[in-house]
């Protein structure tokens, strides 16, 4: 069974000094094109993926459509 999920908020990311290589918080997610149930997972993420996400993330909105760095 190949199930998809929505990725809704990450909440809470947080550690315990600006030093930190890992940092934790709160994935909520959901299955696609259901309502509910709304799943909360407890995640613990190195700072080394956040790094790269940021990296990626940036290029993918900076090529978007509709992104305009200082607009909202």
């Amino acid at each position: 069974m190949n199930e998809t999920w929505e990725v809704l908020t990450l909440r809470g990311l947080s550690a315990t000094d600006e030093r930190a290589e890992e940092f934790t918080g709160t994935l909520v997610i959901h299955r696609e094109g259901q309502r509910e149930p709304v799943e909360t997972i407890r995640i613990r993420v190195k700072r080394s993926i956040l790094s790269e996400l940021h990296t990626t993330l940036g290029r993918l909105l900076s090529r978007s459509i509709g992104f305009r760095r200082g607009l909202q």
